[in-house]
């Protein structure tokens, strides 16, 4: 609470005006973020190799894509109404969602136990305790999941970084870190990349835990880092954003956004970066120079990570929600209000776009609402939610509430999914009998062919005794006519 009342004071003090640079590089992008497609079996005469648990769509790091800008271009068919499947209680807080990798959700539990669900049916794969406190979402790679926690044991005020295979939970590597981070891991190529609260940042090679290099920042680095074009992006207390380049974590370029704390895990999108702060305002940089293209206040304080989308019919969007109870879509390019909602509460974490929707959740109310993406109509509302609401595979939401996780797919796949389910189970119970058929014609058979060989042993012997007896007769007839 001591922190909240500390940015509270610091933006009641440091109110600035909205900025806008309209001349700050701005790049269209005619493509949607696509789909992953699913692996899938291979054909007719092709031998099909059995699919692990590992296999097929992956929502790999906090925010989807590496550059986290929380946006699936799923059909417009996943959107409510949507029927419940499975719930899943963790028993303690969740702060950030899980992560998908084929049939398993990975999660990190506040205790600091790591969990594996099965995503069809939400019953526990595996969990490993990993420490006392933590507070971010894992990333995947290479077969492992990688995790960050605040605390490794009662009384340490430091944190510490992990990897295991993701298959089964086994510790791979554990790494003890001089202070406490919270910055969910960002996975690339042979290295992962985060923050933690004394300023540093690490990129580390993800077989080992070795350490590549180290970057130290003006403040503490909370959120996650986000990736595009060779450039790490992230935003520090003190309220300075930073590029670094991957390869050897030198400064690109750095800016300030004065009187507040860079909390939010930035997104980049459209050659821009887009980061909320708690002196109450959003802003967006140039991914290249960093250059301040706008900022825009709200009535308080953004801790909320940003997703930034363009919706098929939509033009390129901010969506982030304020401590001030109101859920804001903002023009990418200027910064000007497109749409907004006001919900009351106060909302904390951080908004996810799938196909035209946007869900949020409220960490005043506890609850999670779809809007709109492009209207900022209410859809949808559910009384589950705290802070980072929403994941989805394109078929299915993946919804994580204050301590659980529950599984929502639209009510006509749903019945889709159980028409078809149903129609598989009639094949089976068809292909049953037809199997059984087999079996008794087979049987029938059998039966017919024994019989068959019986009655033909029968003849044959009867055509042996038939002709014993001529033998016998015309011995008798010879010796008669001898005598």
């Amino acid at each position: 609470m001591a922190v909240l009342a500390s940015a509270a004071a610091v933006f009641a003090i440091t109110r600035e005006d909205d900025v806008s640079n309209p001349n700050v590089e701005f790049r269209p992008e005619p493509t949607q973020t696509p789909v992953p497609a699913e692996e899938r079996p291979a054909g007719k005469g092709k031998k099909a190799k059995p699919r692990g648990p590992l296999d097929g769509f992956r929502w790999a790091h906090y925010g989807y894509t590496k550059d986290r800008r929380r946006y699936l271009a799923a059909d417009f068919s996943v959107r409510p109404p949507f029927k419940r499947g499975w719930n899943w209680d963790g028993d303690v807080l969740l702060e950030f969602p899980p992560i998908l990798v084929g049939n398993r959700l990975f999660l990190v539990k506040n205790d600091g136990v790591v969990v594996a669900l099965n995503r069809k049916t939400g019953k526990v794969a595996w969990k490993r305790d990993m420490g006392y406190l933590a507070a971010s979402s894992p990333a995947f790679g290479d077969g492992r999941i990688y995790v960050t926690l605040l605390e490794r044991e009662k009384g340490v005020k430091a944190g510490q970084v992990a990897a295991l295979r993701a298959r089964d939970g086994k510790l791979v590597w554990s790494r003890p870190l001089a202070s406490r981070t919270e910055s969910s891991p960002l996975h690339d190529g042979d290295f992962i990349y985060f923050g933690a609260e004394d300023g540093s940042v690490y990129a580390m090679r993800d077989g080992s835990g070795n350490v590549a290099w180290k970057f130290r920042a003006s403040g503490a680095v909370k959120g996650g880092l986000a990736l595009d074009g060779g450039k790490l992006y992230l935003g520090a207390y003190g309220g300075t954003a930073y590029a670094l380049w991957k390869d050897s974590g030198k400064q690109a370029w750095s800016n300030g956004a004065p009187g507040g704390n860079l909390y939010s895990t930035p997104a980049v999108a459209f050659g821009r970066v887009y980061i909320g702060s708690t002196n109450g305002r959003m802003y967006s940089f140039s991914s290249a120079t960093g250059s301040l293209a706008w900022s825009r206040g709200t009535g308080s304080y953004v801790y909320a990570s940003p997703a930034v989308a363009q919706v098929p019919g939509g033009e390129p969007t901010v969506y982030f929600g304020s401590y001030d109870g109101t859920f804001y879509a903002l023009d990418a390019r200027t910064g000007d209000t497109r749409w907004s909602h006001s919900d009351g509460g106060k909302i904390s974490g951080a908004a996810t776009v799938v196909g035209n929707l946007v869900y949020y959740s409220n960490w005043g109310k506890r609850n999670s609402t779809a809007l709109g993406a492009r209207t900022g109509r209410k859809v949808w509302s559910t009384t589950r939610g705290a802070f980072n609401p929403v994941i989805s595979n394109g078929d299915t939401i993946y919804l994580t509430g204050f301590s659980s996780v529950a599984a929502f797919q639209p009510k006509g796949a749903a019945k889709a999914k159980a028409a078809a389910a149903a129609k598989g189970a009639k094949k089976a119970a068809k292909g049953k009998r037809k199997a059984g058929q087999g079996k008794r014609k087979a049987g029938q058979g059998k039966r017919k062919a024994a019989q068959r060989r019986k009655a033909e042993r029968r003849r044959n012997a009867e055509r042996r005794r038939k002709a014993e007896r001529r033998r016998r007769a015309e011995r008798r007839r010879n010796r008669s006519s001898r005598g």
